[in-house]
């Protein structure tokens, strides 16, 4: 039982895993024509919206989620926000139209978390902003939806470089397989998933590619983005365990005596 106290006296800790309040995350889904394909059920998009839907259910709450949809240009649908229904609702809402602009996507991603970032700064307070001013940015991450196929606007790779200066990963998730096609005025045209695309703009920002081929791999990519953006390590005393088991060793010390001195004589 000293032994015990002795213990809880040097205030001992323990590292735990916790999630960040002010992470914020976007979604930016693609609804260009070709993720009209069916190589994945039941298509693309639709495929898309259902693991859209499901990372919102996963994600801590403490996260911030933001919506952004591209298809020529990239629209933020929903800014950052803890209120998860506000995202589901406007997910089903999202509709298919021409062309591809992934660097778009990034570049209006890249808006809003800095939007949310100087938004919570206000909120603080002017005393709060200023002592957090040389804190580094809040933590933040994009995952894009996408068959990565980019056909219009700012190229990926100018992208990147804004995400990687700005210490935001991109995480891609693709949706398609090599044989996919669509029907376009009356005619069959391949669309091909472009995994390189994706991949390579994931690698430039420290992100991770994925391919949306089964559930497994869709949960290792909430799991992954989860890793990169959402969580601290904290020291948390457990000092209070030592002095409980200190007072339990003194009980059952107390009753072993008792019951030894009741069978003397």
């Amino acid at each position: 039982a000293l032994v015990a106290i002795a213990l809880s006296l040097a205030r001992p800790s323990r590292t735990e895993r916790v999630p960040r309040e002010r992470a914020t995350v976007v979604l930016a889904i693609d609804v260009s024509i070709s993720m009209e394909a069916t190589d994945v059920e039941p298509n693309r998009l639709d495929a898309a919206r259902a693991a859209a839907t499901t990372f919102t259910e996963v994600l801590p709450p403490e996260f911030n989620l933001g919506l952004v949809s591209f298809a020529g240009t990239a629209t933020v649908a929903v800014s950052p926000t803890t209120d998860r229904e506000a995202v589901t609702d406007a997910i089903p809402g999202l509709e298919l139209s021409e062309s591809t602009a992934i660097g778009e996507a990034v570049l209006a991603s890249l808006g809003s978390i800095d939007a949310m970032a100087r938004r919570s700064g206000l909120e603080a307070g002017s005393d709060a902003a200023t002592e957090e001013a040389d804190e580094p940015e809040v933590p933040a991450s994009i995952v894009v939806m996408s068959d990565g196929e980019t056909t219009v606007g700012t190229p990926n790779e100018i992208a990147a470089a804004d995400a990687k200066e700005a210490g935001v990963p991109v995480t891609t998730i693709g949706f398609g397989t090599d044989e996919g096609t669509i029907t376009y005025e009356g005619e069959v045209v391949p669309v091909p998933v472009n995994e390189e695309e994706l991949a390579q703009l994931a690698e430039t920002t420290g992100g991770n590619a994925f391919v949306a081929a089964t559930g497994d791999e869709l949960q290792s990519a909430y799991e992954d983005i989860g890793s990169l953006v959402g969580y601290e390590t904290e020291q948390r005393e457990i000092g209070r365990w030592f002095v409980g088991a200190a007072f339990a060793l003194m009980l059952l010390s107390s009753v072993a005596s008792l019951a030894w001195f009741s069978r003397l004589p």
